[in-house]
């Protein structure tokens, strides 16, 4: 089989800075230009790598920084809205968090030099075979805008014709390109802001990129045409390719199933764990990331359910001599982020059974020559049981047998003919660089005429300021006078509210109704008090009076919380939740699974005073101890309702046998 990519089909540009810094001045870069057989290498100036990116528009521009082309975040914007439409900046190092190049080099089997020139081919080599994200700050969605093309001062006739002279063209040509529009079937919004005799400007806000619109960027006479993409709010990475290369896959299976993606070097990719997913949920998240070669467990034997994952990849297994002890997994798993126990055993099968096979994965990059997916060679090995000296054999095969059935011999152009090819290509550069300049100098007209008209604007909006002048004195002087004894007030009205809340707290903690209590209050527990069980809520009481571990928590209305309010409380590691009202299935299966005794308020007596409230320490005893009760009875019924689907399941895989 053929490991060539479609990537290859179209030139590539890698790109890599030889001398200089581009925060400097004249930096020059080593130029590699790949077109999937041949590498053309030159040095060249910043201005010249421009020029060349416009002329020849290659596919991608790939380059292992991004910031070796533009000095900061926004020069980087304005050079990708500066590439043409079909070319894409490729960062083949990563994303946000980039990799050194001679690593991904290394692990892609693609020649590593240190020298820019040899880093620059080794960028374009990369890109070519999909590695790397290409780097946007513009979304697919594209702004039209039909437009007057001169000011609508006078025009050398009656200035009423002539404004609505242009008007009117304006219109027309709104309706066209809102015609055009319709004719490729693309979805658009509209808005136009009419004007004496037809529009102003009409605005198509179009949800393709500007090389699917059937509409280009013009000037002609009263009517302009402006073509520009929407920015993101930031700079976005995305993968060339989503699907990922060839990976090791470790999965723990039970009430939930968590899943580990680790690649070829022992790298943690992504890891995922859910209670509700089904097998073909599960496998349809594994496939969205890579493909298996290797599903691992961390107990022995492998679990029936591994079992069946492992064989619908038709991927090798792996399992340890004997199950791993915790404290081993822990240990193995320490430089990596989990939130759970479940995410850490299946991270942890991942990582032992790469450890397993890396010496084996070394053996086969050693005897790999460049180009060649080592992904692919490493799966056939692994999985397959083949030889490495087979699997090559079999690739070169069909190779050998691609290029027998498109090489073709094309005619050699005779001296002439090819001066007359390069001069057509000269000549259409220059035309396109006369046409880039007309456009910038009708620009320049138009903004020098709206610039007159700006002036005529503000020298009559000045002539109005001078007579607002004394005026604007005479408020500033009353306007400060205001603002001081607005001050004054404010600083009163802390004072006061300073008094109001120390004389609160004194009062709440000498008062009391509980007949049966001592002056010393012994016997009493606070209580804090949430409204709702929303996250506003929970988040206003923590910040009026603060919620803190081993608290007693009191939810006046319990009813309507989802996962992630139940879970941002149960954050909080209260004692013991008081409630009023139902809680809902989803919020006490978050709270119990958190170990948060939860009972009825009106097994408590309380007392309220405002926002906080008090609570006699007996009764929370009792009803913590009653939860633990049912909690216990919960787990067993569990437990007989696990073990009642294992045997099921183990059934149904004996019948499937």
């Amino acid at each position: 089989m053929s490991t060539r990519t479609s990537a290859l089909d179209a030139v590539v540009f890698g790109v890599d800075i030889q001398s200089g810094d581009v925060r400097g001045d004249a930096p020059s870069y080593a130029l590699a230009v790949y077109d999937g057989d041949d590498v053309t290498r030159d040095v060249v100036t910043h201005r010249k790598l421009r020029r060349l990116i416009d002329d020849e528009e290659p596919a991608i521009v790939a380059t292992d920084n991004m910031y070796e082309l533009a000095a900061d975040k926004d020069q980087l914007i304005h050079f990708l809205g500066s590439l043409p439409a079909d070319t894409r900046l490729v960062q083949v190092t990563g994303a946000e968090q980039p990799e050194p190049l001679s690593r991904v080099a290394k692990r892609h089997g693609i020649p590593y030099g240190k020298d820019p020139m040899q880093e620059a081919e080794a960028a374009a080599r990369l890109a070519a075979h999909n590695v790397g994200h290409e780097v946007s700050a513009f979304t697919d969605t594209t702004e039209v805008k039909v437009a007057r093309g001169r000011s609508t001062g006078s025009g050398g006739w009656s200035e009423d014709r002539y404004t609505r002279r242009i008007h009117g063209s304006v219109k027309k040509r709104a309706r066209e390109v809102e015609s055009e529009l319709d004719d490729d079937n693309l979805e658009y919004e509209t808005d136009i802001r009419e004007a004496y005799g037809g529009y102003a400007n009409a605005v198509f806000t179009v949800e393709a990129r500007p090389g699917d619109i059937p509409v280009s960027r013009n000037r002609s006479g009263d009517v302009r045409v402006e073509i520009e993409r929407q920015r993101r709010d930031g700079i976005e990475f995305r993968p060339l390719v989503k699907r990922r290369d060839h990976v090791i896959v470790g999965i723990d299976p039970g009430t939930t199933t968590a899943v580990a993606i680790v690649g070829l070097e022992g790298e943690v990719l992504d890891v995922w764990s859910s209670r509700t997913s089904d097998t073909a949920e599960v496998i349809e998240w594994i496939v969205e990331r890579g493909r298996p070669i290797v599903v691992a467990a961390d107990v022995t034997p492998m679990p029936e359910t591994v079992e069946k994952f492992r064989r619908s990849f038709d991927a090798a297994g792996w399992t340890p001599e004997s199950d791993l002890p915790i404290d081993e997994k822990q240990h193995r798993t320490r430089e990596h982020s989990y939130d759970n126990d479940h995410q850490r055993d299946a991270m942890a099968a991942a990582l032992y059974a790469v450890d397993a096979h890396a010496d084996q994965f070394d053996r086969i990059a050693d005897k790999l020559p460049p180009g060649v997916d080592r992904g692919e060679v490493t799966a056939r090995v692994v999985a397959g049981e083949e030889s490495v000296e087979a699997v090559l054999a079999d690739l070169n095969d069909d190779d050998e047998t691609e290029e027998e059935s498109t090489e073709h011999e094309p005619r050699e152009l005779t001296e002439e003919e090819q001066r007359i090819k390069d001069l057509k290509r000269q000549v259409d550069r220059l035309q396109s660089h006369v046409e880039t300049l007309e456009g910038r100098l009708e620009e320049k007209d138009d903004r020098i005429d709206d610039l007159e008209t700006e002036l005529s604007v503000a020298k009559r909006e000045e002539r109005k300021e001078v007579r607002r002048d004394r005026e604007v004195s005479r408020l500033d002087r009353k306007a400060d006078r205001l603002e001081r004894e607005r001050d004054q007030a404010r600083e009163e009205v802390e004072e006061l509210e300073n008094k109001v809340e120390r004389m609160k707290a004194l009062w709440k903690l000498d008062h009391s109704n509980f007949s049966d209590v001592s002056a010393e209050k012994e016997g009493l527990v606070p209580v804090k008090v949430v409204e709702k069980f929303t996250k506003g809520a929970i988040r206003e009481a923590d910040d009026q009076y603060g919620i803190a571990p081993d608290d007693v928590v009191y939810l006046r209305d319990a009813s309507g919380a989802g996962r992630s309010t139940a879970k941002l409380l149960a954050d909080f590691e209260p004692r013991v939740i008081l409630k009023d009202g139902g809680l809902s299935e989803i919020a006490d299966e978050i709270l119990f699974d958190s170990e948060i005794p939860v009972g009825p308020a009106d097994d408590v007596a309380m007392q309220e005073v405002d926002e906080l409230a008090v609570a006699r320490e007996e009764d929370v005893d009792a009803v913590i101890d009653d939860w633990h009760e049912r909690a216990e009875d919960r787990e067993r019924d569990r437990k007989a309702a696990m073990v009642d689907r294992l045997i099921s399941e183990h059934r149904a895989g004996d019948n499937e046998a």
